[in-house]
């Protein structure tokens, strides 16, 4: 094939598409190019593994560092396991391409997208999804329709299509959303409360620039002439074996399929389905591969049976209505020693969400192609296998806990308070202790009270919600807060998550055409009321933030210094701000702006090192009276540490009114003594003196010692 490329601009930045120079052995091979930006998908297509019923997609992302002109850290300086931003862009991509492939397909199929170039102002993820959309139609691949992804931002009020990253972290919305020329397949994204009307409008602007990138699509598939392709299913859905089930089961499919209790449900339907097939098989023993077109028809039957009867009974699995949401219990503090836990259940989804508080140091430091940051927040899912009563050897991180730890931690980032203001690194735990659908937004819910009962002030309670959808023809079933079963077997999963003031965070997927505006509103009101209603049974636990944190949770005040402070505070090599932290048993962390932290285990040890702290940046004046404490005795007098990290002189005439011959029979290292500063020397060298605070009627009076709770708090202090 020969080079073919076609070319747009969007925003005064060129976009390009290209096929046919790199990659030409892949079934199927494009570059989506942004700026300096350049991702590269290939496809390719294997076999069908012996007896296969599902679809074997794999999409894979990597970011290699030579595309911004790094070498990769780490003893092999070459790039290893996928990072989390890899993993996330490779579920952007597949999640709007999987639905577009024809049901039957059971090939094996392989994405690969590479970031081959890098600028420092768009990101890669988005083109992935256009360049692999590509890849896929210039294939064999029976792949329907060209599919195109596009990030919106918002910019001093105003949609834009392909922010910069700049733009998109300061703009309050980051929203990726993928679709066909006709429908919209895919959105996620985070936002500062943006309201349903807005978010909706968002999504439409975006609907329209996918469309202009499916037509650039379109224009370079017409210059490479694809061939039409055609696929039939290996398996024909004969209606014979529908029928015989239906007559076989009769309405024993339907009553267990409708039980409220998800272990019933689940056993009884495998434990039917079994039995139906080994009672017909006999029937289509002439049939090659008759029990497993049995097993299909079974599942065909469970499909239409619940959609059906939810689109023609308004009523749901259970008997719940189309927008109820599941009985809510909440748990909190229930780990004595964590900062802050909360169990959050809902039906039978349940999540143990548990906070902990760190420092600085505890923050998470992340190196990608396009810069390094530090994390002070972030959240972590883990669905063990016993949530839903599985067997199953635990290894890495999945995709899937990954992708749903994204989804609420980004729900929950913009209610929670500044780093200045909060100078805490925070992470949050999201164990899922059953599940039965909506275990992400449990996740949510539940992390929002954790917070809360940990004594992070956040701005507002977040509560998250997953909807679903039954289309058929015109008729409609929207359905709140859904199930496993009704996220399988269902057309739409929408999550949202917000608080009573607007959305946070989005993530839906569709698996049908058809999706208008109007619904996507009406389904955002519905999670609407829902999340008002899930907000107010949080508010009867917890409506607001602690304003205590936990006796297990460290200390960590701030304050601001001059910055030509810093040095003073730092000492000569920094023996000022040792001393101090070994003496308190704190950490210190000053930043170039003055921000000085300190960590302590404790709130006395914390408040023992802002004390020292403010009085070794404070500007004594002369006549100010101090409790010095005596450092080095010379011939002609004592060095007193008069404030933190900061000496003055004592001349021995300056001890006493009488006359004294030497200084070590008045005064010994260590002693704690008042001192009055009297002067200042030239290169800021300070003058104290002792005597001036003994009566002159008194020649004979000893020098002053400071009082004994000032000696017991200084030793404290360097306990």
């Amino acid at each position: 094939m020969a080079k073919q490329i076609v070319e747009t601009t969007i925003n005064g930045i060129q976009f390009s598409l290209e096929t046919g120079r790199i990659a030409k052995q892949a079934h199927g091979s494009a570059i989506a190019r942004m700026g300096d930006t350049m991702v590269i998908a290939t496809a390719c297509q294997g076999g069908v593994k012996e007896g296969g019923d599902f679809f074997p997609l794999t999409v894979e992302y990597v970011a290699k560092t030579y595309a911004a002109g790094k070498i990769p850290g780490g003893f092999f300086r070459r790039e290893g396991k996928p990072t989390e931003k890899e993993i996330l862009s490779a579920r952007l991509i597949d999640r709007p391409i999987r639905p577009l492939f024809p049901e039957g397909y059971y090939h094996e199929v392989q994405l690969i997208n590479t970031v081959i170039s890098a600028d420092d102002k768009n990101d890669a993820d988005v083109l992935g999804i256009t360049a692999s959309s590509l890849a896929l139609a210039l294939s064999h691949m029976p792949f329907s329709d060209p599919v195109a992804g596009v990030r919106v931002g918002m910019v001093d009020g105003e949609f834009k299509a392909f922010p910069t990253l700049d733009e998109t972290e300061s703009g309050g919305l980051d929203l990726v959303v993928a679709g066909t020329a006709n429908s919209i397949m895919m959105v996620e994204g985070g936002c500062h409360e943006l309201s349903e009307d807005k978010l909706v409008d968002a999504i439409v602007f975006a609907h329209e620039q996918i469309k202009a990138l499916v037509i650039l699509q379109n224009e370079i598939l017409a210059k490479c002439e694809i061939p039409a392709k055609e696929f039939t299913a290996p398996v024909a859905d004969d209606p014979k074996y529908l029928e015989a089930v239906k007559e076989y089961v009769g309405t024993r499919l339907h009553e267990i399929s409708f039980n409220g209790h998800k272990k019933v449900r689940y056993g009884g339907i495998d434990k039917l389905c079994a039995e139906t097939v080994e009672a017909l098989k006999e029937k289509f023993a002439d049939d090659e591969g008759a029990a497993g077109y049995l097993s299909k028809a079974f599942h065909a039957l469970e499909y239409s049976d619940m959609r059906e009867t939810i689109l023609r009974d308004r009523t749901r699995i259970g008997g719940r209505a189309l927008d109820q949401v599941r009985p809510i219990t909440i748990e909190l503090d229930i780990l004595p020693r964590a900062h802050g836990s909360a169990l959050f259940t809902r039906g039978e989804t349940q999540g143990l969400v548990v906070t902990t508080l760190g420092t600085k140091q505890d923050s998470q430091r992340v190196d990608n192609i396009q810069g390094e940051y530090e994390k002070t927040y972030m959240l972590h899912y883990n669905f063990p296998p016993y949530s839903v009563g599985e067997c199953k050897r635990i290894g890495v991180t999945g995709r899937r806990e990954i992708g749903h730890g994204h989804l609420a931690e980004r729900a929950l980032s913009p209610v929670l308070p500044s780093e200045r203001s909060f100078p805490y690194t925070i992470r949050v735990v999201s164990e899922i202790m059953e599940s039965n659908g909506s275990s992400s937004m449990a996740s949510v819910c539940g992390g929002s009270l954790s917070l809360m009962s940990a004594g992070v002030p956040v701005k507002s309670p977040v509560a998250g919600v997953a909807m679903g959808l039954i289309k058929e023809g015109d008729t409609i079933a929207i359905l709140t807060d859904i199930l496993g079963t009704e996220d399988h077997l269902g057309d739409m999963d929408f999550k949202v998550c917000g608080t009573r003031d607007g959305i946070t965070a989005i993530q839906m997927d569709i698996k049908i055409h058809g999706i208008t505006p109007d619904l996507m509103r009406q389904a955002l009101r519905q999670a609407h009321e829902a999340r008002l209603h899930i907000l107010g049974k949080m508010d009867e636990t917890l409506a607001k933030s602690r304003t205590d944190l936990s006796q297990y949770a460290p200390r960590i005040l701030a304050l601001s210094v001059d910055r030509e402070k810093i040095g003073e505070i730092i000492g000569p090599g920094g023996r000022n701000i040792r001393a101090m932290q070994e003496e308190t048993g704190t950490t210190i962390n000053i930043e170039d702006d003055g921000t000085v932290r300190v960590y302590g285990s404790n709130k006395q040890q914390a408040e023992a090192a802002v004390r020292r702290i403010q009085m070794m940046v404070k500007d004594p004046e002369i006549g100010e009276v101090f409790d010095g404490k005596v450092k080095t005795i010379v011939d002609f007098g004592a060095f007193i540490e008069f404030l933190p990290g900061r000496d003055g002189l004592v001349h021995i005439s300056e001890i006493a009114h009488r006359r004294i011959n030497r200084v070590d029979e008045v005064l010994k290292v260590g002693d704690v003594v008042k001192v009055e500063l009297v002067g200042f020397e030239r290169g800021g060298k300070v003058r104290l003196s002792m005597k001036s605070l003994i009566p002159q009627n008194d020649p004979l009076a000893a020098p002053q010692t400071a009082p004994a709770h000032v000696q017991d708090e200084q030793q404290q202090d360097q306990e």
